[in-house]
């Protein structure tokens, strides 16, 4: 058999592998039944079902076509890595506000297009939003500005 699309081809197996991952520790726990569920009955359903779908993509692969699975690029995945790491290690530090600052501009670098003012009016958004949410709605106690502006 040839595989006429490899991008569904590995998404399948992906799928595949995942769930009979989550389903062998699954297994380990109680099952129970639909009107009293144990700890594993969600979890092998939702298994089962990954699997079932990753057949069906995996099985699709030999019938239909599709596009080849592109290169990696690596800049993105070490930009958006390194900006968690950065913004992990330096919240504490930095506070949530510059934390944000320095977490969606270093996360832009790793982008096809980085263009400063669009990326300032995002992060202008996307921190106020965070603020609003976390630290006024919900009362989470993160340090907001650095500690030592406090």
């Amino acid at each position: 058999m040839k595989i006429k699309s490899q991008k569904d081809f590995w998404a399948g197996l992906m799928f595949i592998t995942f769930g009979l991952f989550f389903l062998f520790f699954a297994l380990d726990y109680r099952m129970g039944s639909l009107l009293r569920m144990g700890p594993a009955y969600f979890p092998t359903i939702l298994s089962t079902l990954l699997i079932v779908v990753g057949g069906v993509v995996f099985f699709q692969s030999f019938m239909l076509n599709g596009g080849k699975v592109p290169g990696i690029f690596f800049r993105p995945i070490f930009c958006v890595t390194l900006s968690l790491l950065l913004f992990g290690y330096l919240f504490q530090l930095l506070g949530l506000v510059l934390g944000l600052v320095l977490l969606i501009f270093v996360s832009a670098l790793g982008g096809h297009e980085f263009k400063v003012k669009e990326v300032a009016i995002l992060t202008l958004l996307l921190t106020a939003f965070t603020i609003v949410v976390f630290a006024k709605c919900l009362a989470l106690p993160f340090p907001t500005w650095p500690a030592f502006l406090n």
